[in-house]
């Protein structure tokens, strides 16, 4: 049969290719080969079928190709076409199936198939291929919104099937008034049906849709509830004349419609919370909320573990509930045919007070007294009563996780509820199913900022430890991180079952230190009584140092070290050892011990960190320019602090000569340094650079000592000071702002003994100042969010090159400097060229301002020529060639007020007022060079 119509297809060909190539000229006209449409496909096989069941796989074959936009409406007619002629039922289901799937396609319109679509139904007599054509019409109406007469004419269709006896009929109409319904227009007489029989008035959507909530098949009635649903999704808002019916619909036999029926409540209890609703059988009235509440909580107790799970999480989301019937959940009072019978521990309880017990020989002397009056209980009371207990001690473990959700949504929006709840998570910990117990952590965790766990609890808490679950055990961490604890023996627990854990899981290491980070730092005042013995530490006695490398010796300074960060005075009871540690672990694990403000550190500890500063710089560089900062800072200090403890302050001077020189030696360092602190670093405020002149003051105090001292300085010791007098009242001038902040330092002393200093001698002001020098505190520098210390690097020359550069003495070589400049403020007037030769010769040379440039934002680019030029040399030799940055320290003008001995020098120019210096900015290079005798 195939040959055959392509033989009549091949030879239709030929008959208009000759038509075409007689009556046309060759260049006027082209033959165009199309493949053939799907329509005329489909309709040849439906034509060949034989049988339903051929049709039927010709229709399934064609279901799985893709067809076209444009050959649906084609494909369409030829399927409605073999629809009319078709007598079985299962051809007419494939068909109007295919219908519905066509009608999805991209770039189709079903408007154009409505009617036909809608003709179908008329004379169709199978209920199944009904119920599908009414699916087909859904689609239809689902891709056409915005045709208004399209969608009343589809709801009339299924209003006036809604009377089928069949419930795929029904359902599917439920289905299709749910999608395409809406609340503004009412039903025609016309078409409006009910459940039994057309009716001649108007009625609403929804209330055609209520109808068959009572109907006979739990099929239709879960589909009437699903279509209201789906109104509410649609943005349709329910009328509350649907809740009483909803709440009949929970005691339903079939478990789908419950179901359904616990989510239309839910959804009413949002829509209208503070609505008033009677209670059945009373007189009283109560919240729609609640009393909704009430009836959900009853079907955590369903028979269905499916409806309990979904009557659990909807619990979660009623926040709007009353405080008492939400504590009811948790309500643990027995409850024995509506009379309250009271637990065993109030029996006892009442007993003791009165002094009788129980003598066994009246029947039931221990019986309920109180009875309750069946007509008086509420829905709410014995609805909510115990919910949540019930939910967490289901058999079904879904339950209990959905139960433990809603307990930690309810108790997140109430924190008297978290506290009343928080026993029932606790015990949920003990679990049988590893899942159960992970989502309780992960909830009490979300909960924690409302409560305080007790020792007893904290105990349950802390024995999941032992779990072999490795996410568990995180995630208890985790919960341990951000929880409360009441006392200190807590705090003992936690850390001794947390070593446990370590000793037992050592990967559990980082989490374990982690956690006790945050536990020290939420309970300072908790870890404070036991440091003593947490660090082994004795008042009286030493005792043994630690190792360090013990993980657990490590665990307890995280957890002491982040106490002592909010407990200032903690400290105090750390022994030399701990302060030690304290700085190693500050730089091997700085991200879980905090930085300690710690006052009166030994000496020792200040030459231990100034290393370990310069270590912290290397390894971070965003932290590099303040930790050199504090690194220098600390060095000046200890200078000082070494040079004032020398034996050469209670010696006669020709008896410490050598201590007066090393002294000396270090002073002189000392300004050094701060002139390197003023000028080397930016990002500086006003109190730094306060302090950095105090400390420039003491170093020339200790220089003006030492001079006076010498026999030789002696004569010198006139305009020293009074020198020293003018920079002394300059810092009063310059930093008057910041005077508060030196209390008891050197500064402060010598500005209250000024006016004692101009009128007395200098000898008698030497005492004065070596007196004070002594007695003046030690300042702590408070550090700027961000220091960038200035550096450069010299690109060009390398230094490697082992050829010397030649020229003739006398005349000049001219060397290329390529070099980097960074964080270097006003480079063109501060940085200089400096030439060093063997010999000692020192060349500075000032580049142009040309040859700075800008690449980017705080970084400078040098290239420049520096000329060289000496006598003859025997052999090559290298030269040094630096970096430099140049200063200006300007003092003030010389004060009004002269000291009396100073009275006869008034005619006599003053002394220079800017001390002109430079500091090495870069490395040094070595350049050979090799100047040659001129030739004669």
């Amino acid at each position: 049969m195939a040959a055959h119509l392509k033989k009549r297809v091949y030879e239709e060909f030929s008959k208009v290719s000759q038509v075409s190539l007689e009556e046309v000229p060759a260049a006027a006209k082209k033959l165009r080969l199309t493949k053939p449409s799907k329509s005329a496909a489909l309709h040849i096989d439906l034509c060949k079928a034989t049988s339903p069941t051929d049709a039927l796989q010709y229709l399934l074959h064609f279901a799985r190709k893709p067809v076209e936009a444009e050959s649906v409406e084609g494909v369409v007619r030829i399927l409605l076409e073999h629809y009319y002629k078709e007598s079985d039922n299962s051809v007419r289901l494939k068909i109007a199936s295919l219908l519905g799937l066509l009608s999805k396609t991209q770039g189709f319109a079903p408007d154009c198939i409505v009617d036909d679509a809608i003709n179908t139904l008329n004379n169709e007599k199978s209920h199944q291929v009904l119920a599908q054509l009414l699916g087909t019409l859904l689609i239809i109406g689902t891709q056409l919104p915005d045709k208004i007469a399209v969608i009343q004419r589809l709801i009339d269709v299924a209003c006036k099937h809604l009377s089928s006896t069949y419930f795929g009929v029904r359902n599917k109409c439920l289905q299709l008034l749910g999608c395409l319904g809406t609340v503004d227009k009412p039903l025609s007489k016309e078409t409006d049906a009910g459940p039994g029989a057309q009716t001649s008035h108007v009625r609403d959507v929804q209330s055609v849709i209520s109808d068959y909530f009572q109907d006979q098949d739990p099929r239709v009635r879960t589909a009437a509830i699903k279509a209201m649903l789906q109104l509410h999704e649609r943005g349709m808002k329910i009328q509350q004349t649907i809740y009483n019916q909803a709440c009949k619909l929970l005691s339903d036999d079939y478990e789908q419609v419950r179901s359904a029926a616990v989510q239309m409540v839910w959804v009413l209890s949002q829509l209208y919370p503070e609505s008033i609703v009677p209670i059945p059988s009373s007189n009283e009235e109560i919240r729609l909320v609640d009393d909704s509440f009430g009836k959900i909580c009853h079907m955590v107790s369903d028979g269905s573990w499916v409806v309990r799970v979904q009557a659990a999480k909807l619990l979660g989301s009623m926040h709007q509930v009353s405080p008492h019937f939400l504590e009811q959940t948790l309500d643990k009072k027995l409850m024995s045919d509506l009379r309250r019978k009271r637990t065993a521990h109030e029996r006892a309880k009442e007993l003791y007070a009165s002094g009788e017990f129980s003598s066994g020989r009246r029947w039931a002397d221990d019986a309920p007294k109180e009875k309750v009056d069946t007509s008086g209980v509420n829905l709410i009371d014995s609805g909510a009563c115990g919910a949540f207990v019930h939910g967490l001690e289901d058999e079904m473990y879904e339950v209990r996780i959905s139960a433990v959700e809603a307990l930690c949504s309810l108790a997140q929006s109430s924190p008297s509820f978290a506290e009343k709840c928080l026993d029932f998570l606790v015990d949920m910990f003990n679990d049988e199913i590893e899942e159960v117990r992970l989502q309780s952590i992960h909830v009490l965790r979300q909960i924690s900022t409302h409560i305080t766990l007790r020792e007893d609890q904290l105990d349950t808490v802390l024995a999941v430890l032992e779990d072999s679950s490795r996410d568990i055990r995180e995630a208890l961490h985790e919960l341990l991180c951000y929880t409360n604890v009441s006392t200190k023996d807590c705090i003992q627990l936690a850390l001794l079952e947390l070593l446990k854990n370590l000793t037992k899981y050592p990967t559990d290491r980082n989490s374990v230190w982690k956690c006790l980070k945050f536990l020290g730092a939420r309970h300072p005042t908790l870890v404070l009584p036991i440091v003593p013995e947490l660090l082994s530490t004795h008042p009286y006695f030493d005792t043994p140092e630690p190792d360090m490398d013990d993980p657990a010796y490590i665990a307890v300074l995280v957890l002491v070290f982040n106490a002592a960060k909010s407990c200032p005075t903690m400290p105090a009871l750390f022994s030399d050892h701990t302060f030690r540690h304290y700085a190693y672990l500050r730089d091997s694990l700085s991200h879980l011990v905090p930085h300690l403000r710690v006052r009166n550190l030994p000496a020792y500890l200040i030459s231990i960190w100034g290393p370990d500063l310069l270590r912290l710089g290397e390894l971070q560089t965003e932290l590099a320019g303040s930790a050199d900062f504090c690194a220098t800072y600390l060095h000046c200090q200890l200078l000082l602090t070494k040079a004032l403890q020398e034996k050469l302050w209670t010696m006669a001077v020709p008896l410490c000569l050598k201590q007066n020189a090393k002294v000396s030696t270090a002073a002189r360092q000392i300004l050094d340094e701060t002139y390197k602190l003023e000028f080397l670093y930016s990002g500086l405020e006003t109190q730094q650079i306060a302090t950095i002149h105090n400390v420039r003051l003491q170093a020339k105090a200790l220089q003006l000592i030492l001079m006076a001292r010498s026999k030789r300085g002696v004569d010198r010791v006139l305009g020293v000071c009074e020198k020293f007098l003018q920079d002394v009242e300059s810092f009063q001038r310059l930093f008057m702002t910041e005077l508060p902040h030196f209390q008891d330092s050197f500064v402060e002393k010598l500005l209250e003994l000024m006016p004692r200093l101009t009128a007395c001698k200098p000898l008698d002001l030497v005492k004065i100042l070596q007196t004070t020098l002594r007695q003046s505190r030690f300042i702590h520098l408070k550090l700027p969010e961000q220091i960038h210390r200035a550096s450069a690097t010299i690109i060009e020359p390398t230094g490697e090159s082992d050829n010397p550069l030649k020229f003739t003495s006398g005349l000049v070589v001219a060397l290329d400097i390529d070099a980097t400049l960074e964080h270097v403020q006003d480079p063109q007037t501060t940085v200089k060229v400096q030439v060093l030769y063997p010999d000692g010769q020192s060349h500075i040379i000032h580049p142009k301002p040309g040859d700075f440039r800008t690449p980017g934002p705080g970084r400078v680019r040098l290239i420049t020529q520096v000329y060289l030029s000496h006598s003859a040399w025997t052999e090559a030799c290298q030269v040094e060639v630096r970096l430099l940055l140049a200063y200006s320290s300007s003092s003030s003008k010389p004060s009004a007020s002269k000291p009396v001995w100073n009275e006869s020098l008034d005619g006599l120019p003053t002394s220079e007022s800017c001390i002109e210096g430079t500091i090495h900015l870069s490395k040094p290079v070595n350049v050979f060079i090799m100047p040659k005798p001129a030739r004669r």
